[in-house]
């Protein structure tokens, strides 16, 4: 009996209740709202009228089923432009870095094979002095002649600085500033 009553509803309010939403919504939101409006008749179907307020019933359910529609995808909107605006201060713009990487690969190319060498396993490996000298069986001393002078002559072809692949310029260095003012051993 319930579903028969719901499925009494449904054919002969259907169109009337798309109807009623298309002229108010694009036709995905008005398939929404229709489907949303037939599911509060299923769960409230002991309060739906009998015909012929039935059809009026309905439209007050679609009016305030679109009402909700509208409001959530206000807020949707409003928080996307407000997560927008916050990552876009957040979030920092990697072109300098991505250039500046792509010109110091090609600047360490043009470098002897020994300073590519330093280069790389100081900038893309992220080695310390210390262990560059371990990697390539030399002394910490020497290792550090060799990187300061292959990063003069990295800025002399490029302009500036390698930066590792991945990362923010600006911390590799803050990093090499640090290991310049420790004690020398």
């Amino acid at each position: 009996m319930r579903e028969d009553r719901f499925r009494r509803i449904y054919a002969e309010h259907f169109s009337t209740v798309l109807g009623y939403a298309l002229r108010r919504a694009s036709s995905d939101d008005a398939a929404d709202v229709t489907a949303e409006v037939f599911l509060v008749v299923w769960r409230r179907l002991p309060e739906v009228p009998e015909p012929p307020a039935t059809r009026l019933w309905l439209y007050g359910v679609a009016r305030r089923t679109l009402a909700n529609q509208r409001r959530g995808t206000r807020r949707r909107d409003d928080l996307s432009t407000a997560l927008r605006q916050e990552l876009a201060g957040a979030v920092p713009d990697h072109a300098d870095a991505a250039v500046a990487r792509i010109d110091a690969a090609a600047g360490i190319a043009d470098l002897a094979a020994r300073d590519r060498e330093v280069l790389r396993l100081a900038t893309w490996e992220e080695l310390e002095p210390r262990e560059i000298a371990e990697v390539l069986g030399l002394s910490a001393v020497v290792v550090r002649k060799r990187l300061s002078r292959a990063r003069a002559r990295l800025r002399e072809v490029t302009g500036h600085e390698p930066t590792p692949p991945g990362h923010v310029r600006g911390v590799r260095e803050a990093q090499e500033v640090h290991e310049t003012q420790e004690p020398q051993r």
